[in-house]
């Protein structure tokens, strides 16, 4: 694998991508302070804004190990650090997700972090959020920040079509599609969901079905399609095809986009991510009455797969407990929340979510999308080499066929199959 990647960074420029600001962390020379460099990739103003506050108030409290932020980006990341990791000019500490760490970590790319990981921190993770990071044996990376997927429901909608806004603690899958099917009429339709690149949601939310999607680990991965990963896609396409309570063009939209209708009035309800909440609070019409329904359960609860963004520490970095010191100070409860409230996601700490929940549960939809994250599970997909490549040059294609009505069930599983199978050959 390392191989692999070596030749695809041989193809990129080498000279750029931030080579000549990320290189391992140095001293002075003369006795001076430890300077880490900390690549980060948020792009929010807020929360750029609440990175650059933690790591001041760290460098000012600790004069002998300085933390510089180098500011990246999302937008091939991944390239980036493949570039960077084979230069030898990747920063000392690295902000990725944990569907992207776990190749980098098998090619011995990222320190083993088990040994700086207290009790109490570790207790503190949730475990299917700390599997995440977890590769080998090894924790790999602490966890920040995640996201769920949540409706967002127009009450006014709702209450006029003669529908019930739910109010428990969950709601089931049945519930969402009896609301949609209620909502649908004069024009207007249940739900909108941008499903345009519907693998990563479709992956995610299988677990509340009993769906794993693989067993095994990196190139030994196998994939299995049954019941548990095929009930959610059906789902869909039902209430697309058959109860037609999907407004049809929002499958072939990303999420942002499929906003639009639910901001005019022609949906009831719309699937996102649920840092939408901040969108939706900023850009929806002031009139707009908006709610973020329970979390939805299936026959195996709320449940849905962890994907955290993550801080790892490089290994060849001069510095690595330096480096696992400071990741342990940007994780503390108090900076979690913060970065979390900046984002508008969910804490990778329970007690991060309880003291953000306690300070903003009454406000946007806060509580629901912060109770979420208390059904976050383990996700097999984070560890399956080839899921990458599968999901952009398979499942993708596979699943907007199947929502488009150009094949059944049958043959989506078969390709589904299939396509793992020549994925790499």
């Amino acid at each position: 694998m390392k191989t692999r990647r070596a030749a695809v960074a041989a193809s990129l420029a080498l000279t750029s991508l931030l080579a000549a600001a990320c290189g391992g962390g140095a001293d002075s020379g003369d006795g001076g302070p430890v300077t880490l460099t900390f690549q980060s990739l948020s792009d929010q103003p807020a929360a750029i804004a609440a990175t650059n506050k933690i790591v001041g108030a760290w460098n000012q409290a600790h004069p002998d190990t300085q933390v510089k932020v180098v500011q990246a980006g999302w937008d091939s990341a991944y390239d980036k650090l493949i570039t960077q990791f084979n230069a030898g000019t990747a920063p000392d500490i690295v902000h990725y997700e944990a569907a992207g760490i776990g190749p980098f970590a098998t090619d011995g790319y990222l320190a083993d972090l088990s040994p700086y990981l207290s009790e109490q921190k570790r207790a503190d993770i949730p475990k299917g959020v700390l599997d995440s990071v977890t590769v080998e044996g090894k924790v790999v990376a602490y966890p920040t920040e995640l996201q769920s997927y949540v409706v967002f429901a127009n009450k006014k909608l709702l209450q006029q079509s003669g529908a019930q806004v739910p109010t428990g603690e969950t709601m089931t899958w049945d519930q969402l599609r009896q609301l949609a099917k209620t909502a649908t009429k004069d024009g207007k339709y249940g739900l909108g969901w941008g499903l345009s690149s519907p693998t990563a949601t479709f992956v995610a939310m299988a677990p509340a079905f009993g769906g794993k999607y693989f067993e095994g680990t990196g190139d030994q991965a196998q994939i299995s399609v049954g019941q548990g990963e095929m009930a959610l896609p059906q789902l869909v396409h039902d209430m697309n095809a058959t109860d037609h309570s999907i407004l049809p063009v929002t499958l072939t939209q990303s999420g942002g986009k499929a906003l639009a209708p639910f901001y005019a009035g022609q949906v009831a309800m719309t699937v996102q991510g649920s840092y939408q909440a901040a969108n939706i609070a900023k850009d929806a019409p002031k009139d707009l009455d908006w709610v973020a329904l329970p979390p939805i359960a299936g026959p195996a609860g709320p449940v849905q797969a962890a994907n955290p963004q993550t801080l790892s520490v490089n290994k060849d970095s001069k510095h690595v407990e330096q480096a696992a010191k400071f990741l342990d100070y940007f994780t503390s409860t108090e900076n979690l929340a913060a970065l979390n409230e900046a984002d508008t996601l969910i804490p990778a700490s329970n007690s991060a979510r309880e003291a953000l929940d306690k300070k903003l549960g009454g406000k946007n939809g806060w509580s629901t999308i912060l109770a979420s994250g208390k059904y976050l599970a383990s996700a097999p997909y984070l560890f399956a080499g080839k899921y990458a490549q599968w999901k952009d040059t398979v499942a993708t294609p596979a699943y907007q066929r199947f929502l488009a009505n150009q094949i059944d069930a049958n043959t989506l599983a078969q390709q589904l199959k299939d396509g793992w199978k020549s994925v790499g050959k």
